[in-house]
């Protein structure tokens, strides 16, 4: 299935198909976050926003690169990993569940479970900002102590995370809320966490902009492209 650039030509319904295909759901203002799959195979939703929209903190370059590039390759991968496997047809997180508890499927866990971290990052990020309300900011305030706090330990998990990997903003069953690091494709779901938000800090994310400044990437994501209100739908 071709995916559909977001654009003016790109209707609502190509979007909503496209969107669901891969388990996601398409929310109010474009954002994705994971619904049920409908599709035998995994299409790649489109980018919630133009190109250039997370300048100057990410450059269109590098999106144009990290998402088609390196997300739609761990979709087409994924694609072929999984057919023919009893997970065919299965949604997306599903599938990337139940093959890390498969040796025998490493190449198939890893590249499906890329394919929804990456939607997931991209669905968590818009330009300006801001800050959280209501509920989130209530569970913030009771988990971290209040909103700077939050941010220097997903600052802290991100800078420290060794080599290729995630930061994460995550929600316990009981509804408390953490910062937890994942290594290369891992995900929190593995765990029994709700993942809430993450920053990717794999080298493609941020070496055409940054060279090896991690920090600086991830301060300025940090500061000015947290979509807080898809971090609020996440948590419900």
């Amino acid at each position: 299935m071709p995916v559909v650039p977001c654009t003016a030509s790109a209707s609502r319904r190509q979007v909503l198909r496209l969107a669901a295909g891969a388990g996601f759901l398409l929310l109010a203002g474009g954002m994705l976050r994971p619904g049920p799959a409908r599709a035998a195979t995994f299409a790649a939703p489109p980018l919630p926003y133009a190109e250039n929209a997370l300048e100057p903190v990410i450059s269109a370059k590098t999106v144009s690169f990290h998402y088609g590039k390196h997300t739609l390759g761990y979709f087409d991968n994924a694609n072929k990993l999984v057919a023919d496997t009893p997970l065919a047809g299965q949604p997306l997180e599903k599938v990337f569940l139940e093959a890390a508890k498969d040796p025998k499927m490493v190449g198939l866990f890893r590249n499906a479970a890329q394919a929804w971290n990456h939607v997931f990052y991209w669905s968590g990020l818009a330009a300006g900002g801001g800050a959280p309300t209501g509920k989130l900011a209530k569970a913030i305030e009771t988990s971290f102590g209040g909103l700077e706090a939050c941010r220097k330990a997903l600052s802290e998990a991100a800078v420290t995370q060794f080599a290729s990997g995630w930061a994460w903003l995550v929600a316990d069953p009981a509804g408390k809320l953490s910062v937890v690091k994942t290594g290369n494709a891992d995900n929190p779901r593995q765990e029994g966490l709700k993942p809430l938000w993450v920053i990717d800090v794999w080298e493609h994310a941020y070496y055409l902009d940054y060279q090896n400044r991690r920090a600086d990437y991830v301060k300025g994501v940090l500061d000015k492209l947290v979509n807080w209100e898809f971090v609020a739908k996440n948590l419900g």
